[in-house]
């Protein structure tokens, strides 16, 4: 696993950013097919409401071709060295040392730049201003 300095994360974030602005889009369009592919399914269970079969095969095959979109950019964001840590707001960490210890440098969709640390298990809520104390 690399770490990064917070400059280095942060210099990273001109390749990650339009990569997370794309995941956090295409997440959004996976849910509205998702809702479209449940609605269709639960008509059907409700005595078929004239629902041809090619319909629900369609939504089926759309919600997976997001799906591997979605896990095409996961991997595009993670060959930068950032880890995925919430596809609807565009949350993403990246390892850094302190002390010796493995810590998540920590940015959100939003920010203008990368200006937060956590310790591996206190996750966003346990968020500290940089710099590393």
């Amino acid at each position: 696993m690399r770490h990064f300095t917070p400059e280095e994360a942060n210099s990273e974030l001109e390749h990650v950013r339009p990569l997370v602005e794309q995941l956090v889009a295409t997440r959004q369009e996976h849910a509205a097919a998702l809702e479209r592919q449940e609605e269709l399914e639960r008509k059907i269970r409700g005595n078929g409401g004239g629902i041809p079969p090619a319909e629900l095969a369609s939504a089926t095959a759309e919600v997976d071709g997001v799906a591997r979109r979605l896990a095409r950019l996961v991997d595009d964001i993670t060959s930068h060295g950032a880890q995925v840590k919430d596809l609807d707001s565009g949350l993403i960490d990246f390892p850094a040392l302190h002390g010796g210890e493995t810590v998540l440098l920590c940015w959100q969709l939003g920010e203008d730049e990368i200006a937060w640390w956590h310790r591996v298990d206190d996750g966003f809520e346990g968020r500290r201003p940089l710099p590393l104390d």
